[in-house]
């Protein structure tokens, strides 16, 4: 099987590569990265690309499935115009491409609390993006939803703070649902997801704990 990953740069899409490397069941992998992937091996092929001008490009993308775990932060993106260009705009056109070159299997990376009609902007943008992509035509659509993330040596207090905070509170049996994950659990996840993928499937922090092994 051939994977094609967006986001391979980000703290899931690095654990994901990770991963697929160790999978006998995949033979090549296929990057599609705004700049050059921190490792190199004989089964990644990399594409340098300008998401703005994916017509250059799309062709392409080739591949059984393809895991979609692009995103950024308000913060980095400086507006959420521009966040929406990444998180949605970016992922939406790769995903329809895919689609239109006979990719089947897409596994997206969304967000807990994830709905179209939510007066928050990030959950808005994510839910909207769910239902987007589920109305493309793939043969299989699966759709994860983690909550916070864990990510490997992060920097960032803010983060740091909130995963202590709800660790805390999980501990007292308070917001169980919302405890952190780590972006290795999820990259598990999704890779699960996209070996025995089926129809339209969405999956809540429970069950992507359970597919990742705990």
């Amino acid at each position: 099987m051939k994977a094609i990953i967006i986001g391979a740069t980000g703290a899931t899409g690095k654990d994901l590569v990770d991963l697929l490397l160790q999978d006998t069941a995949f033979d090549a992998i296929s990057v599609f990265v705004r700049r050059p992937l921190s490792i190199s091996d004989p089964m990644i092929e990399t594409h340098i690309v300008d998401f703005e001008k994916i017509d250059s490009w799309k062709s392409e993308i080739q591949g059984d499935v393809l895991f979609s775990c692009l995103g950024t932060t308000l913060k980095a993106a400086g507006s959420q115009e521009a966040q929406w260009k990444v998180d949605y705009d970016y992922q939406f056109n790769f995903a329809k491409s895919a689609h239109e070159n006979g990719v089947p299997t897409l596994v997206l990376m969304s967000s807990m609390g994830a709905n179209s009609r939510s007066s928050i902007f990030y959950m808005k943008m994510k839910g909207q993006l769910e239902e987007a992509v589920k109305l493309l035509g793939f043969k299989n659509v699966i759709i994860v939803r983690p909550p916070s993330l864990i990510r490997k040596d992060t920097d960032r207090f803010g983060e740091k703070i909130g995963v202590f905070a709800l660790n805390l509170l999980n501990k007292v049996g308070i917001m169980r649902s919302m405890a952190p994950m780590s972006t290795e659990t999820v990259a598990k996840a999704m890779l699960v997801c996209g070996l025995h993928a089926q129809g339209q499937q969405v999956f809540e922090s429970r069950e992507l704990r359970l597919m990742a092994g705990g």
